[in-house]
């Protein structure tokens, strides 16, 4: 197998200047009659944001911020594989292996990799330190190029598990992931479990199963109520990017604005931010992410993992996972199934933890209480 390149991401200043040049021409809709972001995202905060990121905002900066950890490419089934490999400083760091999803990326992860990686800075234990692996999904970021193959989940897990022990050459290896990430995470712990030393998750791949009825628990009950609203009221972009991703894909790919009004919602209506997308994210931190699917291209084949999974099997089956799982249960997850629905999926739940606060998005929400969960989960698990 073709050896890892270094790379660090440099994108053209003319790149730059024909974002520029789009968001001053951005032309908006009006505002639907109604409180602000009950149809979607509101006319005003896009103005202001798009403003700040056509006169203030400073990709640069945030090119840095990407730049700071070592980077590679690397040639893995019929694509190059971006991947951050951040080696931790401890007695003995652990492989960890995380998963991004969608709309995020590899920012998610830009803020928890040094307390993974050097817990010791952070108040932590150094003897749980990690050696972090965060790879761009395929399709995503970095991991994209014009015309190449699409992926779905099962693909990405074996994708992964190849950069993994192939690759870098890690027999066993611990895996974390959120939205996405948290499925490609599950597949590996069920198609891959070998090479797992556990898995830790913080959105559950439970499916829809009219088995969760046959349990009238409360907990049950305010699960199949949530989970119905958000089939009703959330799920829009799920129909369309999983059954005509190609149409959506040519108004992203042209629309800086529109881009930017199809993520952000989401980081407002998934995080636990009151309303007020701002109290969790910064501009820089939402631009940040946004400008790097404009700048790769990737917003098209981003959606390729909704379309696969509208169209084939359910990527884990029923009580699938049997490698140890660790889990955390944020109070503003999407979807937040109960114990006894989970456990028809995930055999050996060997941690669960409900979160004090926090949303979809915890790498970035709640760092730290994330990578102390992160930590605590495996400590018992490191020595078998």
């Amino acid at each position: 197998m073709t050896s890892p390149t270094p790379f660090r991401l440099n994108v053209p200043d003319d790149v730059l200047a024909d974002l520029r040049a789009r968001l001053a021409r951005t032309r908006f809709p009006d505002q639907a009659p109604g409180e602000p972001w009950a149809f979607g995202t509101d006319v005003g905060y896009l103005r202001e944001l798009v403003d700040y990121w056509a006169t203030r905002f400073d990709w640069r900066a945030e090119e840095a911020r990407l730049n700071a950890y070592p980077q590679y490419k690397v040639p893995v089934d019929g694509i190059d594989l971006h991947y951050l490999h951040v080696p931790g400083k401890g007695p003995d760091p652990y492989p960890l292996l995380l998963s991004h999803g969608w709309p995020g990326s590899v920012f998610e992860f830009l803020k928890i990799i040094p307390m993974l990686t050097d817990p010791a800075s952070f108040g932590g234990d150094p003897a749980d330190a990690f050696t972090v692996v965060a790879p761009s999904l395929p399709g995503y970021g970095l991991s994209f190029a014009p015309g190449q193959e699409r992926f779905g989940l099962e693909r990405i897990a074996d994708c992964f598990a190849s950069l993994m022990t192939d690759v870098l050459g890690y027999r066993r290896f611990a895996a974390q992931g959120g939205d996405w990430g948290a499925f490609v995470t599950s597949r590996l712990g069920h198609a891959h479990a070998d090479k797992l030393l556990g898995i830790h998750i913080n959105l559950l791949a439970v499916r829809r199963d009219p088995k969760v009825l046959e349990d009238p628990s409360p907990e049950v009950r305010r699960f199949v109520d949530e989970l119905n609203l958000f089939l009703k009221e959330e799920t829009g972009y799920q129909w369309i990017q999983g059954t005509k991703p190609q149409t959506l894909s040519f108004a992203l790919t042209d629309s800086p604005a529109g881009l930017a009004a199809w993520i952000v919602e989401k980081f407002r209506s998934w995080s636990d931010c009151g309303g007020n997308v701002e109290s969790v994210f910064t501009k820089d931190e939402l631009l940040g992410n946004i400008t790097f699917y404009w700048v790769t291209g990737a917003i098209g084949s981003s959606f390729w993992p909704y379309y696969a999974r509208m169209h084939g099997p359910w990527p884990i089956p029923e009580g699938g996972v049997g490698v140890p799982v660790g889990y955390c249960e944020s109070p503003r997850e999407i979807l937040r199934p109960p114990r006894a629905v989970a456990e028809r999926m995930y055999t050996d739940i060997r941690r669960w933890t409900v979160m004090p606060k926090g949303g979809h998005f915890a790498a970035m929400e709640q760092p730290g209480n994330l990578a102390r969960e992160i930590r605590e989960f495996f400590r018992p698990l490191r020595s078998n």
